[in-house]
């Protein structure tokens, strides 16, 4: 059985956005799969933002060496990916229905977002009897798979409306999100998000702490865009098409897929029917792809579809970290028994409500790993 890790940590340093505890996030999650789980150092794949000299978890960084990982492991494997850094969501395109009403995302430190359908496309890839854990800790992260059944949780879902009037009702969603007006974006320029400020509160053991959401609302996300591509002309309703411009091939398949789309013109009112599983061909026509559920992959979210999650600073010995991926280690360090992944978010949100943050985290899987133990 071989056992292989993706780590991934983002501080995005000298931006205005900048976090603190997500390479260490992932550091001390390499000790724990060497130490406890009995990974070799040499099957772990770790990319950070803060050594210039090494790979950077660029978008097409970070997805080819994802797809590296589950095209390697075979049946018996064991995978684990962990994400830290800022999550943001973008409003889904008109005609399209999501059960959040919006893309969640990771934030590549080139801005190249990786979306959820994304992820769901590429879990669905892993073989039978090999198993892929992926631990995000960011935020909105409880949406980051795509139609992965929620075992724990109170995620924002809705049910699905028919054609028309989804159509509806997400025509207008662009329409707001075009003129910059969206849910989001309100409570961001109403200073209602906690977003672009750090806070400072005291833990049930009088440690001091400053926090900082590890959401990067569109304000923001535009503004690092601008600067890492040179594009000053983004819109709110032009995010995916300037992604497609900038990164092409690199960027998500299904932006790139939508952009496609609107190249070859409007084919009328069937065109709002178009699902984000379909690919265009090289003649432009239009044909489905049958992308299955992914089944053998566990997601552990940090918090839930409609929440933050926190960066962590203790202001009197300088440690940062993700409130969550700190969760999980405090529980593994407290028993060398076996904990399963239903325990491990229970218990993590056990943690998280006596240190009075808001986050809770989400288990998403196939009912047959609700109670299998945690990584392995």
């Amino acid at each position: 059985m071989a056992k292989k890790a993706l780590l991934i940590g983002i501080n995005y340093p000298g931006t205005a956005v900048e976090l603190r505890g997500c390479v260490n996030d992932v550091r001390r999650m390499q000790r724990c799969l060497i130490d406890r789980y009995g990974f070799s150092n040499k099957d772990i794949t770790v990319l950070i933002d803060t050594d210039k000299s090494s790979i950077q978890p660029t978008g097409k960084n970070i997805r080819e060496a994802l797809k590296k990982l589950i095209a390697e492991g075979e049946a018996g494997d064991v995978l684990v990916f962990h994400y830290s850094g800022h999550g943001t969501r973008l409003p889904t395109e008109q005609g399209i229905f999501d059960a959040t009403n919006y893309d969640e995302c990771i934030t590549p430190c080139d801005m190249n977002l990786i979306m959820d359908d994304e992820f769901r496309d590429m879990v669905a890839e892993v073989k039978k009897g090999c198993l892929l854990t992926i631990i995000s800790d960011s935020c909105h992260s409880g949406g980051l798979i795509e139609e992965v059944k929620e075992q724990i949780g109170e995620s924002h879902v809705n049910k699905p409306k028919s054609k028309i009037v989804n159509f509806l009702v997400s025509i207008v969603r662009t329409m707001l999100t075009t003129c910059g007006i969206s849910n989001d974006h309100q409570r961001e320029s109403s200073g209602g998000g906690q977003d672009s400020f750090t806070r400072e509160i005291e833990l049930e053991d009088g440690e001091t702490v400053d926090m900082k959401t590890r959401y990067l609302p569109l304000d923001s996300y535009i503004s690092l865009l601008k600067e890492q591509t040179g594009q000053t002309d983004i819109k709110y309703g032009k995010i995916r098409e300037t992604l497609v411009k900038v990164f092409g091939q690199d960027s998500s398949p299904n932006v790139i897929l939508s952009n496609s789309m609107k190249r070859n013109g409007d084919r009328g009112i069937l065109g709002i029917f178009i699902s984000k599983r379909e690919v265009n061909n090289t003649d432009g026509a239009v044909s489905e792809v049958k992308s299955k559920v992914p089944s053998n992959g566990i997601l552990l979210s940090g918090c839930q579809t409609d929440q933050r999650s926190e960066d962590v600073f203790v202001t009197r010995t300088g440690k940062a970290y993700g409130a969550f991926s700190d969760a999980i280690q405090t529980i593994l360090s407290e028993t060398r028994k076996e904990i399963t992944n239903k325990e491990m978010v229970l218990r993590a949100r056990e943690i998280l409500k006596r240190q009075r943050f808001s986050q809770r985290p989400g288990l998403y899987c196939h009912d047959r790993y609700v109670n299998k133990p945690f990584i392995c």
